[in-house]
Order: C-alpha cells, then sequence, then structure tokens
C-alpha cells in the first residue's frame, strides 16, 4: 500500500518571486539575524570538546529562506570542520504571504505558522521560542 502524505504536507508548486521582492525578504531576514538572533542566542564562541554554535545565518534558495546555526567540530578526529543546522524556513506563498516551518529534531519541516505578511513573520520569528536557535 502506497504512503500518502497528510494534507497540509503535500507539495504544490511554488510561487516565483521577483527580483525585487526576493531582495526586500532578504534583507529583513538579515536584519532579523543581525539585530536580534545574534546577539542573543550567540554573543560568544564558546569552544567545546563536541560540535558548538560559531554563527547565525541565512540562505535564500527556491521561494525559500532559511535560518541555519552554523557548527564546528571540537571532536579530536574532525575538530574545526563546520556544518548547517537549519531551525526555521519562511516559503514565499504568495504577494507578502508566508508560511513559517520549524526543523524538528527528526529532520523534517513542520509548519506552524500560515500566511503571515513579512512583519509579521519577522515579529514571529522573534516571539515564538519554537523558532529560535537552539
Amino acid at each position: 500500500m502506497a504512503r500518502t502524505r497528510p494534507r497540509d504536507q503535500t507539495r504544490r508548486p511554488r510561487r516565483a518571486v521577483s527580483e525585487t521582492e526576493k531582495q526586500i525578504i532578504i534583507e529583513a531576514c538579515e536584519r532579523l539575524i543581525a539585530d536580534y538572533l545574534k546577539p542573543r542566542f550567540q554573543p560568544k564562541i564558546t569552544p567545546t570538546q563536541f560540535n558548538y554554535p560559531v554563527d547565525i545565518g541565512g540562505a535564500w534558495s527556491g521561494g525559500r529562506y532559511r535560518f541555519f546555526q552554523r557548527y564546528r567540530s571540537g571532536f579530536e578526529d574532525n575538530r574545526g570542520q563546520e556544518f548547517n543546522a537549519p531551525f526555521a524556513r519562511l516559503d514565499c506563498i504568495g504577494p507578502d504571504s508566508f508560511d513559517i516551518y520549524w526543523m524538528r529534531a527528526t529532520g523534517r519541516w513542520w509548519k506552524v505558522h500560515a500566511g503571515v505578511t513579512l512583519d509579521e513573520a519577522m515579529r514571529l520569528m522573534e516571539m515564538d521560542g519554537l523558532l529560535h536557535p537552539d
């Protein structure tokens, strides 16, 4: 028997985003990272013998903006190697309309807010603790 996805998790075609719109979204997200996320969740880098956070950033890809925390390995066998761990994502679903997703511990994206404006999305990213980095 074929597995089916829950109705709200089905894939739908992504809306094409104009270059101007894309730049507005990226600037708002980068402002949030610089003004709120980094000062609050990344005040200083504290190396440990395990994986430890070294940066918070974001990237635009295919109509989505992903927020991630960058980690550096402190383990002896791969000391210094770095990797990104995404923690939140904005999907552009219409003109000034976004869905906000949270990265679950299972590695799957989970929709937590739907159909919000860019200003509301930035406010929710600040207020909703689920959308903060670890």
